[in-house]
């Protein structure tokens, strides 16, 4: 098992659970109401072991996953929760080498996942209006060398994206369909478009711009995280989860000449149906045969 090394980074889990991440200093030290932990007493040693404060208090010592530096990190206002960083990597289908666009930098929560994800190859292309969040994203990313895969912009997107022919896009601003036409320039043909926004009125709006604007297979979806507690002879869930955090909707860039019959699932069955009514008050005489189940309703 490797020794760490000093200026890398452990989790500390304290006894009651609260969390620590350190970047180990020669010399110095960590203070908690626990008493205090010297940073000398990690370095050259390897994880996954105990250590004591100077009160004999024990604390794990441990590599932090992406799941721990997302929760614990530098942040001002809300962060894209891990539970919903994790499923828009998936739904955006990010994984070395893929080129993506995050329009809201934020803090920097799902930059760094997405960076994680991309690298050593890939690219994140963030964008952020405000300088002083760029900063924080910045100092956020820069101590896991992220900052090599990721470029941050600070610029309105309103003026479009440098970018073209890019894999995904996630926006996580406040008016995602503002931005739907410089999305869909910057995205390549069947590319992913992801968004969140948390009330259903916003939702509504995106699914009205998406409507006219060249998507198709749009999704919409909420997540909800329930733990439970981890005692085998009395196994139950824990008095509190995360529950609504927001809504993420995805949608595929399409050539504009079929994203009317593809915009949202279900359309190219209501498309049938209309024809089917139209042709029957048309022509009285003529038998009407029922359509064949689309994949849709044989899923169902």
């Amino acid at each position: 098992m490797p020794n760490v090394g000093p200026h890398e980074t452990v989790l500390l889990l304290a006894p009651d659970r609260k969390r620590y991440l350190v970047r180990l200093t020669p010399g110095a030290r960590l203070h908690t109401h626990h008493g205090w932990l010297a940073h000398d007493d990690l370095i050259g040693k390897p994880l996954g072991r105990t250590v004591r404060t100077q009160l004999g208090e024990p604390f794990l010592a441990l590599e932090p996953s992406t799941y721990d530096l997302i929760s614990l990190l530098e942040r001002e206002g809300q962060i894209v929760f891990p539970k919903d960083a994790a499923h828009i990597l998936l739904r955006l289908n990010v994984f070395p080498g893929r080129r993506v666009i995050e329009a809201g930098t934020g803090s920097g929560g799902l930059t760094l996942a997405l960076a994680r994800a991309v690298m050593p190859t890939g690219r994140v292309y963030s964008y952020e209006i405000r300088p002083d969040m760029q900063e924080r994203a910045r100092r956020n990313l820069a101590p896991w060398g992220l900052l090599d895969v990721v470029e941050l912009k600070t610029r309105d997107i309103a003026e479009g994206f440098d970018e073209a022919d890019v894999d995904a896009i996630f926006l996580d601003v406040r008016e995602p369909w503002l931005y739907l036409a410089q999305a869909r320039a910057a995205l390549k043909g069947g590319g992913i478009l992801g968004a969140l926004v948390p009330t259903t009125g916003q939702v509504s709006s995106l699914l009205e711009g998406l409507r006219h604007h060249p998507y198709g297979d749009v999704v919409v979806e909420e997540l909800l995280q329930r733990t439970w507690r981890p005692v085998a002879d009395r196994l139950r869930p824990a008095d509190r989860m995360v529950a609504h955090t927001g809504f993420l909707i995805f949608a595929r860039a399409l050539a504009p000449e079929d994203a009317e019959a593809w915009w949202a699932p279900g359309q190219r069955r209501l498309m049938r149906r209309l024809r089917a009514h139209e042709a029957s008050t048309a022509s009285t005489d003529a038998a009407e045969e029922p359509d064949p189940p689309d994949v849709d309703e044989m899923t169902e």
